[in-house]
């Protein structure tokens, strides 16, 4: 697999810099570490990115218009979430793979290899 250009929206910055270590042992290039609703959308709608891991919760934002954002732009995306799909918001379910948390570097590796382009 091509190394991917990737953006992580994740509310928890050891979480945050344990997937973008992960992503780094793929070969993959994280673009923006998103800690925050607004960076997360502001990054969705600038960045130059290949694929997005979005935190469903920010701090008590749903992450959803960031998925809406992508969508719009083609950008592939997973959501990744403690409670699996039941998680995500129900207008979203299907729109974007679920990968539970915690997951480890092969569960991150198959979720990549599924979704992205």
């Amino acid at each position: 697999m091509k190394a991917l250009r990737i953006l992580v929206v994740e509310d928890e910055m050891t979480i945050a810099l344990l997937v973008e270590d992960m992503l780094a042992n793929l070969g993959h290039d994280v673009v923006g570490l998103a800690l925050r609703f607004t960076q997360a959308i502001n990054l969705a709608r600038e960045a130059q990115i290949d694929f997005a891991i979005l935190d469903v919760d920010l701090n008590g934002q749903d992450s959803c218009p960031v998925a809406e954002l992508l969508e719009s732009r083609g950008i592939p995306f997973v959501f990744a979430t403690g409670y699996g799909s039941a998680g995500v918001d129900t207008a979203y379910r299907g729109r974007g793979m679920v990968i539970k948390k915690p997951f480890d570097l092969k569960d991150l590796r198959l979720a990549i290899e599924r979704v992205a382009p």
